[in-house]
């Protein structure tokens, strides 16, 4: 059973409730997503730490029920 966009969006805010969150479904079939994430939680650290957090508030389902999410993370400008 596939995520939906709205699901993966909840999540996140959960964990970083400052974020701003966007969400793409990339072929439409509900299991390849890009997401950006922009929150201050992600000031100073490093991409890698960065992607980590948020897969941590994915809580396991990253390779799972969610296959295929492309990240782009940053801090507020």
């Amino acid at each position: 059973m596939a995520m939906s966009a709205a699901e993966i969006e909840e999540m996140i805010k959960a964990a970083f409730p400052d974020a701003t969150v966007e969400i793409e479904d990339l072929r439409g079939d509900g299991d390849h997503y890009a997401a950006t994430v922009v929150s201050a939680a992600f000031a100073g650290k490093s991409r890698v730490q960065q992607h980590q957090m948020v897969y941590t508030a994915l809580k396991g389902k990253m390779g799972g029920v969610l296959h295929a999410l492309a990240l782009t993370t940053s801090a507020p400008q």
